[in-house]
């Protein structure tokens, strides 16, 4: 990867802030990053392009994480077990990334995203501040299960990852928006971690151009949860409404073949 022209570079590192700030506000910053790369890296490996996106990924993940949890700090009784079974999930969807074709994935993750959307647009109340529907250990096991199920697919594939955290902490645990991406940061951080731990050892992971992005990435995240915890749950509510409308356009688009 020698060969990459200072546009390219420039591109990459231009597509990787840009999905550092989606990712701190709502997730789904792959749905950015990914595309990027499969266009800057035409001659990367499948598994070389998912291991260069995590690395670049953790970097924004880490400050966005910091961020929300110095302004908004969340309940560690969640967010622990949370991170813990995400972290366990990804590393188990990162040893089967390399068989697993996308193919498999986009049709059931574009209905799961359009029924997302739908719902969150047609209840718009939803998110607007903590109402949580389990307590004690319901709760907690709601926590792990969720943290299991989406860090898998994030390892196996990835984009859309925060946005699921997202939604499913709002949606099924009753968290506001704001509070929500603040603990999917923090278990989008530890599914990076988890994935990297795979596939730094298999060699899959190109370094000059992860690192590059990974800065643009980290200044995006900053950015990101800042403006987000400052505008509050209404900001992230819409943003999570654009993210996921342009994640559906994105798949639904390629599965009809309107574009490659």
């Amino acid at each position: 990867m020698d060969d990459l022209t200072t546009t390219t570079l420039v591109l990459l590192a231009l597509a990787a802030l840009t999905a550092g700030f989606v990712d701190a506000v709502v997730g789904g910053g792959g749905l950015v990053q990914l595309p990027a790369l499969l266009l800057g890296l035409p001659g990367a490996a499948p598994v070389e392009i998912l291991a260069t996106n995590k690395l670049a990924s953790i970097c924004g993940t880490t400050v966005s994480s910091a961020t929300y949890y110095r302004r908004v700090r969340p309940d560690p009784r969640t967010f622990g077990p949370l991170m813990a079974l995400a972290f366990v999930g990804s590393m188990l969807g990162a040893l089967v990334a390399s068989h697993i074709p996308s193919s498999v994935f986009d049709p059931l993750v574009l209905v799961v995203l359009v029924v997302v959307g739908t719902y969150v647009v047609l209840t718009p109340t939803l998110g607007e501040r903590t109402e949580l529907r389990f307590s004690g250990h319901r709760h907690t096991a709601a926590a792990m299960a969720t943290g299991l199920a989406i860090g898998f697919y994030d390892g196996a594939l990835g984009p859309g990852t925060g946005s699921f955290f997202v939604f499913t902490l709002v949606g099924l645990l009753g968290y506001s928006f704001l509070e929500g991406s603040a603990k999917a940061r923090l278990a989008n951080w530890a599914t990076n971690l988890a994935a990297l731990c795979i596939f730094v050892p298999q060699g899959a992971v190109l370094w000059k151009v992860g690192l590059l992005m990974g800065a643009a990435n980290l200044l995006g995240g900053y950015v990101g949860a800042r403006t987000a915890v400052r505008r509050g749950s209404r900001f992230v509510r819409v943003f999570f409404i654009v993210v996921v409308g342009a994640f559906v356009l994105r798949i639904g688009g390629e599965l009809l073949g309107w574009w490659g």
